[in-house]
């Protein structure tokens, strides 16, 4: 697959089929290789614009009596798609690196917490790697936060290793994470040398734990997602 057929493919997909962004494919191959998502299921979505994963997750679900929630949040104001989309689906302005674990589990049915957490944030690539593998690696941090618990942000790049990271105080860091007892998480992260504390760490944390590189991502492209399934 060609680096410049590729983006051309997908993206030519992705509207003939009424996504709103060609990253809906990644969520696809994500959900057919791992089954990530069930029918019913309750679905945090962080770094949600523009919205395909919104549609992807809401289609996995099933028919809208089969129940479940998809919560996207994001920086920007993210309108829920009209396609793939129904009641089930809704979006939260907020910066996620400022919620506290308590204010997204009010965001989960009953306050239990969801079922699968999906990370597609990823920092303005600037193009000095050093800064932006920094920022990947502190969102990678939260969204790996936010779901297991007692984890902090790095604070630089030279402090991306989980294991240096654990039982270190963040504001609600003894809470639990809210991702549920043998629920799923995504993470999107930039390939580098740093990122290979995640990998070690959610083996700990998690039943099964792969890398993948969807082919829908473009060849210039350094990401790379953190596939976590089964919270122990």
């Amino acid at each position: 697959m060609s680096g410049v057929g590729a983006p051309d493919f997908f993206y030519r997909e992705a509207q003939r089929l009424g996504y709103v962004a060609r990253s809906a494919f990644k969520l696809l191959q994500m959900q057919k290789q791992y089954k990530l998502i069930t029918p019913g299921a309750s679905i945090l979505d962080l770094g949600c614009a523009p919205g395909a994963w919104l549609q992807v997750a809401c289609q996995t679900l099933g028919p809208l009596e089969k129940g479940g929630v998809v919560v996207g949040i994001d920086l920007k104001k993210v309108k829920v798609p009209c396609s793939h989309c129904d009641s089930r689906v809704r979006t939260v302005c907020a910066d996620v690196m400022n919620l506290l674990k308590d204010q997204v589990r009010a965001m989960s049915p009953q306050k239990r917490g969801f079922s699968v957490i999906l990370s597609d944030m990823c920092p303005t690539v600037s193009g000095i790697t050093t800064k932006d593998t920094a920022i990947s690696c502190e969102l990678g941090m939260r969204a790996l936060s936010l779901a297991v618990g007692r984890v902090r942000q790095p604070s630089s790049a030279n402090n991306t290793d989980l294991e240096d990271c654990l039982s270190i105080s963040e504001p609600d860091a003894n809470e639990d994470g809210v991702l549920q007892h043998g629920g799923n998480l995504v993470i999107k992260l930039l390939e580098s040398e740093d990122i290979q504390g995640f990998g070690k760490f959610c083996k700990l944390r998690f039943k099964k734990v792969s890398w993948l590189r969807p082919k829908a991502t473009r060849s210039s492209s350094r990401e790379i997602y953190l596939i976590c399934l089964g919270l122990r």
